[in-house]
């Protein structure tokens, strides 16, 4: 089903735009706005584009998905599927990813959902980044060395859960656990969970039922805030050596006995 035409109508009426208004903004007639709005016609794809960009919202989300839903710019559930929408711009139309700082991560609990929190959030511009919605977090711990206490994760968002990759880290928003980040491997088909997984084997790893799990980012990339020491340096680069190895330390102890 195409749900164009009540999104074109729902989402100028959230930016409280008249139909004139919507049309000087976007360069057409405001007949046009209303015979997209009425379904009257079909909008062309040049239009299409436009309204994607002005909205900052993936044009087959706008064919494909009853938006009537959302009360504001913040995000929407599709399907049980949290979707985060709009991507964050500055004046150049470069993406900006909010930080959660490490003084907020406690809050990010109860304050992932409301719009006022994550608008107040700081933001970075990092260009190089892939497409889709990106949010920096902090990391605590020796869990997923040699990831340093204090370095942020930037990940990117997950709308489909399904595509949730065995063996690659994520942060996640749990409900029971709040923010953190791991290796995830998916048993949802199996028994509707996530195995979370840390690097460092001296912590053990633990299921949370996918019901449980508000949030989910996939890892882009990691900003450090401390300099990694000689040693640490080497004990990275072995132990990187022996994980893409598939080695696992205790049976190469084994072999040496």
């Amino acid at each position: 089903m195409n749900y164009i035409s009540k999104n074109i109508k729902h989402l100028r009426s959230l930016k409280k735009l008249s139909q004139e208004g919507i049309a000087e903004e976007l360069q057409v007639t405001r007949s046009r706005i209303g015979s997209y709005e009425e379904n009257r016609s079909a909008p062309t794809i040049e239009f299409l584009i436009a309204f994607s960009d002005y909205f900052k919202i993936p044009i087959d989300i706008l064919l494909r998905n009853d938006l009537t839903k959302a009360k504001d710019f913040s995000f929407i559930e599709l399907n049980n599927q949290r979707v985060l929408f709009p991507i964050t711009v500055d004046n150049d139309n470069e993406n900006l990813i909010e930080v959660v700082p490490v003084k907020a991560s406690a809050g990010y609990l109860a304050g992932y959902d409301d719009p006022e929190y994550i608008e107040q959030l700081q933001k970075i511009k990092l260009p190089f980044l892939p497409t889709g919605k990106h949010r920096a977090f902090p990391i605590k711990g020796d869990s997923m060395l040699p990831m340093k206490d204090g370095a942020f994760v930037i990940g990117r968002f997950v709308e489909d859960r399904s595509e949730i990759k065995s063996g690659r880290t994520y942060v996640l928003v749990t409900l029971n656990d709040g923010m953190v980040y791991k290796r995830v491997y998916n048993n949802i088909d199996l028994n509707n969970s996530l195995l979370l997984v840390s690097d460092n084997k001296t912590y053990n790893g633990y299921s949370v039922p996918i019901n449980e799990v508000l949030e989910i980012w996939e890892f882009t990339c990691s900003i450090n805030t401390q300099e990694y020491t000689e040693e640490e340096l080497k004990i990275s680069s072995i132990l990187g050596m022996f994980n893409e190895l598939g080695v696992e330390l205790k049976a190469l102890e084994k072999t040496l006995r």
